[in-house]
């Protein structure tokens, strides 16, 4: 039987990018089902990682940073454009993570959305909290950009993101994006790719 993996993300991550990015050849190569959940990576650092916000006050913070050069050599290998932090960053990511759970029920269709708000955040370097860029950037996906929209202000919707965030914390995620292989064995961020493929072929 072929193993399942839930990947819980933020668009506005760019390691989520790269993860989003990267995965899908792992789910390929390896058979394995995958279910992507939109969560809120702000509600989750303010219930159980709010150090993130104390090191990005850090100006000296030498990680932190590093992880810049290392976000960008990432991005090479990923053969995706990253022009990142820019002036929307940090985005608060509410609206865009709505649009996102508005199309939980059509996996190709959200995936199709993520990956044209990714690109329009970390690439052009678009405001991520605009709804009006995020119905372009789904009509531009071939997606009805304007149905997305409405469908995002529904209690519905804004109900199911905050289950979605509040399934991830209590789960034992800490960020964006949260990986889980077979629900209990979970895995963080785009360098630990590898780890899920290993499980995954497990």
């Amino acid at each position: 039987m072929a193993r399942r993996l839930e990947f819980f993300f933020d668009l506005s991550s760019p390691w989520t990018y790269l993860a989003f990015t990267n995965v899908h050849a792992i789910v390929a190569s390896t058979g394995a089902t995958v279910t992507f959940r939109p969560v809120l990576v702000g509600g989750i650092f303010n219930a159980v990682n709010q150090g993130v916000y104390a090191a990005r006050e850090q100006a000296d913070n030498r990680k932190l940073l590093h992880s810049w050069k290392v976000l960008k050599d990432w991005a090479r290998l990923a053969g995706v454009e990253m022009n990142f932090p820019s002036q929307w960053h940090p985005a608060k990511s509410v609206t865009a993570m709505r649009f996102a759970t508005a199309l939980k029920d059509d996996q190709p269709a959200l995936i199709a959305f993520a990956r044209a708000a990714f690109e329009s955040y970390f690439g052009r370097q678009e405001n991520l909290d605009d709804p009006g860029v995020l119905e372009a950037a789904a009509t531009a996906a071939g997606l009805d950009g304007a149905a997305i929209r409405a469908a995002s202000t529904s209690d519905a919707v804004k109900a199911r993101l905050r289950a979605n965030t509040e399934e991830v914390i209590a789960r034992g995620g800490y960020g964006s994006p949260a990986m889980f292989v077979d629900r209990d064995d979970m895995y963080f961020g785009n360098d630990q790719l590898p780890l899920v493929e290993a499980a995954l072929k497990a």
